[in-house]
């Protein structure tokens, strides 16, 4: 196949299959190349460094952010300008040929670690050489990717805590050595496997270096209710992830008559006690991402993209919208700032006087900042209401939000739980429901938002806070459950961190990953019992149905089975049933299975129900 590009690292990708002329995302196929350029590039970096560290060489600070902000500008929607991609593959050349001069043992490297051409035809030529089908064999190439969409989810958390000048010398040398790893020819599926599982730890290491560095430079979050109205001043809107321009840019325009506002991604800066105290911080402006085009439309004012969550801007508002940090955009302007750096925001500030006031769009408040200290600090009343049985079971339902009509389906979700679960939540899936309704439990709402992906690590606290309060050896014994959307990277380090912990049964969804192999899923669904989405109906019955109560019969769909007995899975593997993960097979009954794999249905039963009481 003649492929111009090949990319299938978010949700959204063309048939779940993969991206081959143009990204959905809006990326056209040169910049998906350089962008595989980029990442192979940094692999080559990563072993040399790797290799550095054996012989006891200290690698310098400003190599692990050059690592983790190239991993960041080729995560999806963060970076659609190819001149920038193409100075930061030269400034990889630079950084990787000084290294390579340290390294005493220069034995079997990698082409990677090797190539120097600085040749542009050279470059782009190979640029469509090593991409993601530059690995022939579909399982490890499954694994191998996802373990590099972990990482680099988790140099996003990694970037964002180098930002406020938190470093972690062991995260790094990880990221670094599971980059060299993924060029290793040698490695077998169970060792990728293991890495994976690695990943997943230090994705929970990273959520919590980032946790201390926004809490200890911004305070707690707390609880707070957001204006999502708007004033009469001109505007500047900020979307992304980074408090730290955050910061900045409240320091420059007090005092200047501009307001601003966040969007998306950034309404989680509303939580925090350190940006509560200027004035002109009314609140937030709009929902999820993909709504960009509408919004930033009416916004009239200047807008600041921070980090990725960039949908391809309309002419009509182009000139208003400015990036910084690993964000950029052909054609829009960038504002420059190294780690350390005072960022200038005049010119921003500048054009948003010249603008008119934001149109308002919506008016009233919506409630957040349930991060796990303030979640603590009410400790007493959560565990009082789920002793008394006023709270049944915690919906983990966090995550991204997307474009395809399907994600209604969360709305919905939230719509149908039983009045007595709570939903926890972290990350933009959130605009899917936090402005319905629900309700509360005794003075607790159902739906407790501890912020956006980068506040996840709240999530992984309360979690383990209960496990702990209840005194559980298992954290599979609480009642939770994990009905998670996803999109891009941040949400499959979030996953791969949860099964670290040993969490089971989480359901994904809208789809499956289409970078997941069918052996790869096999080996979730075996192993971690993964399952994708199906009907609000029917997962409702799968979520909250009595499973005391309940008996195996052959009307039961497979994946409605899988999540409720685990037991069952190792039966249903030795009929032949090699796919669970796929919502092909989750759909079918067990009679259906039984007949397209040869099997008595009656011997089936049996063999599923002497697992189940085992």
């Amino acid at each position: 196949m003649d492929n111009k590009m090949f990319c299938f690292q978010c949700q959204e990708t063309a048939g779940n299959k993969g991206c081959t002329k143009v990204g959905v995302c809006g990326k056209n196929s040169d910049v998906a190349n350089k962008q595989d350029l980029l990442i192979w590039l940094t692999k080559g970096i990563s072993e040399i460094a790797t290799r550095l560290r054996e012989e006891d060489f200290d690698i310098p600070k400003e190599i692990n952010q050059l690592v983790t902000y190239n991993l960041f500008v080729t995560i999806t929607n963060a970076n659609f300008d190819e001149e920038a991609i193409d100075k930061r593959i030269f400034k990889t050349l630079d950084e990787k040929n000084k290294l390579l001069n340290n390294l005493k043992n220069k034995e079997n490297l990698s082409k990677a670690a090797l190539y120097n051409d600085r040749d542009l035809n050279s470059l782009n030529e190979i640029s469509g050489k090593v991409g993601v089908l530059s690995t022939e064999d579909e399982d490890i190439r499954s694994l191998r990717e996802l373990i590099v969409y972990g990482v680099k989810g988790l140099s996003a958390y990694t970037k964002h805590a180098e930002v406020l000048l938190a470093n972690n010398e062991e995260i790094n040398a990880f990221i670094q050595r599971a980059l060299s790893l993924t060029l290793d020819n040698s490695l077998t599926v169970e060792d990728l496997v293991n890495l994976t599982l690695e990943t997943g730890k230090f994705g929970v290491e990273a959520m919590a270096l980032l946790d201390k560095a926004n809490t200890s430079t911004y305070g707690n979050p707390e609880i707070t209710k957001v204006n999502i109205g708007v004033r009469n001043n001109p505007g500047i809107l900020i979307s992304g992830h980074d408090l730290r321009d955050m910061e900045m840019l409240l320091e420059q325009t007090e005092g200047t008559g501009v307001d601003v506002y966040t969007h998306s991604e950034m309404l989680p800066a509303n939580y925090y006690p350190a940006f509560k105290k200027y004035s002109h911080f009314v609140g937030n402006y709009g929902n999820a991402w993909w709504k960009q085009k509408e919004e930033f439309e009416l916004f009239n004012g200047p807008i600041l993209m921070t980090t990725n969550c960039i949908v391809p801007p309309k002419d009509s508002y182009k000139d208003r919208v400015y990036t910084t940090g690993a964000a950029g955009f052909p054609g829009c302007k960038h504002i420059p700032g190294d780690i350390g750096e005072e960022k200038d925001f005049t010119e921003l500030i500048e054009h948003a006087k010249k603008c008119k006031a934001p149109t308002e769009i919506e008016k009233g408040e919506i409630i957040g900042g349930f991060a796990h200290n303030q979640v603590f600090e009410l400790a007493d009343k959560v565990v009082e209401a789920v002793k008394s049985g006023a709270i049944k079971k915690f919906v983990v339902m966090a995550g991204c939000d997307g474009r395809q009509r399907g994600r209604s389906y969360y709305t919905e979700f939230a719509k149908a739980l039983p009045k007595d679960s709570v939903i926890l939540t972290a990350g933009c899936a959130k605009y899917r429901y936090n402005k319905l309704n629900l309700g509360d439990i005794g003075g607790i709402p159902r739906v407790l938002d501890a912020g956006q992906c980068n506040d996840s690590y709240s999530l992984v606290a309360i979690a383990l806070k209960l496990k702990e309060i209840f005194e559980l050896d298992d954290i599979n014994e609480l009642p939770i459950i994990y009905n998670i959307a996803w999109y891009e990277q941040k949400a499959v380090i979030v996953l791969l961190a949860l099964l670290y912990l040993g969490v089971k049964n989480i359901h994904l969804g809208p789809t499956l990953p289409g970078f997941l192999s069918k052996n790869v899923a096999k080996v979730l669904v075996e192993n971690f019992g993964i399952a994708g989405i199906t009907t609000v109906e029917e997962d409702m019955d799968i979520f909250f149905k009595d499973k005391g109560s309940n008996t195996v019969n052959k009307n039961m769909l497979i994946g409605e089975l899988v999540s409720l007995y685990p037991q069952a899975i190792p039966v249903l593997m030795g009929i032949g049933m090699h796919c669970l993960g796929c919502p092909a097979s989750q759909s079918e009954s067990l009679e259906e299975a039984a007949m397209v794999h040869g099997i008595d249905i009656d011997i089936l039963m049996k063999r599923i129900n002497e697992a189940v009481n085992e």
